[in-house]
Parts: C-alpha cells; sequence; structure tokens
C-alpha cells in the first residue's frame, strides 16, 4: 500500500513504527540493508483523533446496579465505579486486600501463595485505594456468601470449586482468566438496564473523572496507578454534560457585557488619541508599515 494511502488509526500509527524499527535493525547492527535504505525512513507518524471518552453518569451506574442479578455483581461495579480499580484488579483481589477498618482497599502482588495464581499490578506498582463505606459494607455482606476456604473476593463458589479441580489436576493456567464471560455478561446487563453503550472499563474511567473535579491532579494520577500523569489526562478525563453546561454559562456571562464599546466594534465611533487631530480636521493618521 503507498504511504498516502495509509489510513491514521492507532493501529497502523504502531505497524509504523515498528516496521521502521525492524528496517533499522537490519541496516545496523545486522548489516543486511545499506544505509539509507530503509522503505520506511521517510514516512512520517500518522495522527489519529483519540475517540471520546464515554462517560458513565452516577444515574447510569445506578441503574446498572438495580438490574444487576445478585450482589456479586453489585459489588463488582461499586468497586469499579467508586475506586477506579483495573478488572484485573478488581478480580485479583484477596480478603487480606480489604481493610474494613480504615475503608480502604490495597492493590498489590500476589506471589502465588497457596490456592492463588501469582498475579502484579500494571506498572508493578502497588497502591491503597479510599473505598466508600457503602461499598465496604456490600464487600462484607460478599464475604458472609463466600465459599470457605476461597481467597479471592470475587470468586464465585461454584467457580472456586471449578480452579480447585483444574489444580489438582495439573491443568491450572496461572495466566488464565479468574472470571469467564464477564465483558459479555455486563453487555447483557447494560443493556437491559437501558444505558448507552460502554464498556467495565468506562466504570474506571468515569472515576478518574470524578475526582479530577475535585482532587489535584497528581492525585489523581497516583490514585488511578498511572506512572506518567499524560496518561491520565488523555485517556481518562472525560468532559461531561454539566462541564459543557458550565462553559456555556461562562460565554453568556461575556455576552452580557457592553457589546457596543467601541473598542470592541468595528462600527463605534472613532476615538481620538494623544496626538491625533481633533475631528473634522483634514489630517489624516498614516498607517503603520
Amino acid at each position: 500500500m503507498l504511504p498516502g494511502l495509509l489510513p491514521s488509526s492507532p493501529g497502523l500509527v504502531g505497524d509504523i513504527r515498528t516496521l521502521k524499527r525492524i528496517f533499522n535493525l537490519a541496516i545496523e547492527p545486522r548489516g543486511y540493508l545499506l544505509e539509507g535504505r530503509n522503505p520506511f525512513r521517510k514516512i512520517k507518524q500518522r495522527k489519529y483523533c483519540l475517540k471520546p471518552i464515554r462517560y458513565i453518569t452516577p444515574q447510569e451506574f445506578k441503574s446498572l446496579c438495580a438490574v444487576a442479578t445478585n450482589l456479586w455483581w453489585k459489588a463488582l461495579f461499586s468497586v469499579a465505579y467508586t475506586t477506579g480499580a483495573r478488572l484485573g484488579e478488581v478480580l485479583n483481589l484477596t480478603w487480606p486486600d480489604l481493610d474494613f477498618e480504615t475503608n480502604r482497599i490495597r492493590i498489590d502482588r500476589k506471589g502465588g501463595e497457596v490456592n492463588t495464581a501469582a498475579w502484579e499490578p500494571k506498572d508493578h506498582e502497588g497502591r491503597l485505594l479510599p473505598t466508600p463505606l457503602e461499598v465496604m459494607q456490600l464487600l462484607a455482606n460478599l464475604h458472609t456468601d463466600s465459599a470457605d476456604g476461597c481467597p479471592y473476593v470475587f470468586l464465585s463458589p461454584r467457580r472456586w470449586e471449578h480452579l480447585k479441580k483444574v489444580r489438582k489436576a495439573g491443568t491450572w493456567i496461572p495466566t488464565g482468566a479468574l472470571v469467564n464471560n464477564l465483558n459479555r455478561d455486563f453487555a447483557v446487563l447494560r443493556k437491559r438496564a437501558g444505558v448507552v453503550k460502554c464498556t467495565f472499563h468506562d466504570l474506571r474511567r468515569s472515576c478518574i473523572t470524578n475526582w479530577a473535579r475535585h482532587l489535584p491532579a497528581h492525585v489523581v494520577q497516583k490514585l488511578a496507578g498511572h506512572s506518567d500523569i499524560k496518561t491520565t489526562q488523555t485517556y481518562y478525563l472525560a468532559v461531561r454534560e454539566d462541564d459543557l453546561e458550565e462553559a456555556r454559562k461562562v460565554q453568556s456571562e461575556i455576552l452580557k457585557g457592553n457589546l457596543t464599546d467601541p473598542l470592541l466594534t468595528h462600527f463605534g465611533q472613532s476615538r481620538p488619541f494623544s496626538g491625533q487631530p481633533a475631528e473634522g480636521s483634514d489630517s489624516q493618521v498614516p498607517c503603520e508599515e
């Protein structure tokens, strides 16, 4: 495909970068190509428009909880929407990660102890997440219904029994999903709630957006678990409807001012400045070159 015909998309931007790197390695240190023979050397990285961030409003969140088929789903929605934890972080929570005295959840690595799989959070950095009392109560209720001996917060008794069997049989895959078909089931509940298309990850994005309205940027970055604050600003801060309304009000207040001021309009009466002849004079002010 000709360079000029390459569409601007995130995938192809990464492909161009990868291909350019491969050919550079073929030149140095491999020596397969001569210097300057990289066919991608003149192709610039394409820019692309980011998709609008899907913000889940508090009312939409309540609608999701209302159609939750059981306590498990309601607790899962609540943890994701109020702590901003990633799906993998939520599913790998164990009961010792919950501090019911301080109402905090700890995101921390798992070393592969008995009955748990080795796991590390993204960027290999743990953190403490403040959690509303109402959500901690849901988790306490969930603990009452949890399977005996199951270390994971969001592992149902039925799923726990299955994982114990495959582990005993030696077919345990440490990198396998602890919970199956979650995204599929989430889509069913979303439609039932009448919520416009979104993903489970949008619950996290919405939490971070809510934080950003009240907390300093560096605090939001740390709570989100981002190593770079640019990631927080680019991919996780949505413009909400009330933000748009506030922007409209700002401009409305400006328009309420005296727009007939000659200094602000082209049809206002000319005002003499120091050294300019009075009105009626034939003298003209030379234009600045």
